[in-house]
């Protein structure tokens, strides 16, 4: 078995064990291996060109050199645990291939010392779950680029393909892979969130039932607002409960959960110092629903508006239709707008164009809308916000109006509506030519002397505010 095979994967996982078969589907051999002996035998007897292994040596013996090794683990400590694990049977010049959904900081560490020890490191986001690892991902490898380089070949075989094109290119230095991969998870949390309040307006608010949900979905999929996201939501409306014969989405607990790529997109938006008010309240609205029983409770005692169903049931699902899309936009540019500003803090030389081309396919996010952002990004490079490209900024223009019925609707229904809010908040701010933050610099300079600019004068000025 020694040095016969292509490509090593750690981690057997449902994850580890698709993509195999993924680059097995293309000619290639892989070696698996996995702490898990159950999982190490279920690999070995899925396919001829897969073999199972239970240990570190016997991984590295059975692999062509410089060895090519995916792990496919838990972010946070487990990846460094297996590196560790792994490390004392590398030689110089061999690669890791981190697949999971790893903190950008995290591979920025551990790029450098995989790097002072003649490893060298590829931190790679990995979209499209289960079906796209098998089927065709959208692959963001960053890191050495002479180490995508070598195994180029073998990621754009497995990527999935629009119009022939691979949905992979290699997006930076260290850890650029996976910070692109979280702010697509950001953007990730402000399109379903988009889309659950739109469910909760036509449901709650309207009185659409899951069947009619489900075809309005279906013909919006048809249309401008055409994504995977979009998709499934009208298939899950129409999936039924076998026990109850009711629809199943009605069934299911309405506390969401989140793995932290949202929060950490979030996060690091503040630390650019680049709004992303959309996909924070993304953010938001999974923890405000995870205090169900609080909310419970709260329900008991804080009382609001009974939605009235609009008199106009048609005219309003076209302003919902309009207002999602205008959302979309917008929550698509405050990401655009993280990337660029990081981009510049990190050193990663981003092509805002070519992420938009790579995510068109095999990902989570993958829409229509992606191939006009892809076009806008290629002719204007230095575009500071997709609002300010023609198509974006007449797009929006034009359904503002619809995005303002619809949150000033939500406001009359008491139907809570952060993603939607934030949105048209952001576009307000942003044409703002002036905003109420010359009265913030006047109270930072009363209670602790921070100073401030004037408009009719050059220097910087501190007032003596009380006599």
């Amino acid at each position: 078995m020694a040095d016969e095979y292509d490509f090593g994967m750690v981690g057997l996982g449902t994850m580890g064990g698709n993509l195999s078969l993924n680059i097995a589907s293309h000619g290639y051999t892989v070696v698996g291996y996995d702490l898990d002996e159950e999982k190490v035998r279920a690999f070995d007897a899925r396919s001829d060109a897969l073999k199972g292994v239970n240990s570190p040596e016997e991984l590295m013996a059975a692999l062509k050199t410089p060895r090519r090794i995916m792990l496919l683990v838990p972010a946070g400590k487990p990846v460094d645990d297996v590196i560790a694990h792994l490390l004392p049977h590398l030689e110089e010049g061999d690669i890791l291939i981190d697949g999971g959904n790893s903190f950008f900081k995290d591979t920025e560490r551990r790029s450098a010392e995989l790097e002072a020890k003649g490893i060298r490191f590829i931190g790679m986001g990995v979209s499209g779950g289960e079906y796209g690892a098998l089927h065709g991902p959208s692959l963001m490898p960053g890191g050495q680029e002479s180490a995508y380089r070598e195994v180029a070949s073998i990621l754009e075989k497995i990527a999935a393909k629009v119009n022939g094109e691979p949905c992979v290119t290699y997006i930076g230095p260290r850890g650029a892979g996976h910070y692109v991969k979280m702010v697509h998870n950001g953007i990730e949390y402000a399109d379903m969130a988009l889309i659950a309040e739109t469910y909760d307006m036509l449901s709650r608010g309207l009185g659409l039932s899951a069947d009619e949900l489900a075809e309005l979905f279906e013909e919006w999929n048809r249309g401008e607002l055409s994504s995977y996201l979009v998709e499934i939501t009208g298939k899950i409306f129409r999936r039924r409960d076998e026990e109850t014969g009711k629809p199943l989405v009605e069934l299911i607990l309405d506390k969401a959960g989140q793995k932290g790529t949202g929060k950490w997109t979030c996060q690091n938006s503040m630390d650019v110092g680049v709004p992303t008010p959309t996909i924070c309240a993304a953010v938001e609205v999974r923890v405000i629903s995870a205090f169900k029983e609080e909310r419970v409770q709260a329900s008991k005692v804080l009382s609001g508006p009974k939605p009235t169903p609009a008199s106009d049931r048609e005219g309003f699902t076209r302003d919902m239709r309009d207002a999602l899309y205008a959302a979309k936009i917008i929550a698509y540019a405050q990401g655009m707008a993280l990337m660029k500003h990081a981009s510049a803090e990190y050193g990663y030389n981003l092509n805002l164009s070519e992420i938009a081309r790579i995510w068109r396919g095999g990902c989570i996010i993958r829409a229509r809308l992606l191939e006009n952002i892809r076009k806008a990004l290629a002719e204007s490079p230095d575009l500071p916000n997709l609002l300010l490209a023609e198509q974006f900024r007449n797009a929006v223009m034009e359904r503002q109006d619809a995005l303002r019925r619809v949150v000033r609707q939500g406001a009359e229904w008491g139907i809570p509506l952060l993603a939607f809010s934030t949105a048209l908040a952001y576009f307000d701010a942003y044409r703002s030519e002036h905003l109420p933050a010359n009265l913030i610099q006047a109270q930072r300079d009363f209670f602790g002397a921070h100073t401030y600019r004037r408009v009719d004068k050059e220097g910087v000025f501190h007032t003596e505010w009380e006599d």
